[in-house]
């Protein structure tokens, strides 16, 4: 996901999408952990996504102060 993508979204939208990159992520952590995970690349994209996502939060909270 990119992060124009994500710049369009709101703060709630962001915080739910956060949710579920890091409920995906967990997911992705357990099929790795039981070699069902055939994409092993993806761990890596999640966690960029997820810190993508934590990034814009904080710049909406600090432009809202």
């Amino acid at each position: 996901m990119k992060a124009a993508e994500l710049r369009t979204l709101s703060a709630s939208e962001l915080e739910q999408k956060g949710r579920e990159l890091r409920d995906e992520l967990f997911d992705a952590r357990i099929r790795r952990s039981t070699e069902q995970l055939e994409n092993t690349a993806r761990l890596g994209q999640l966690r960029k996504d997820i810190a993508r996502v934590e990034t814009l939060l904080t710049e909406k909270r600090e432009a809202g102060k």
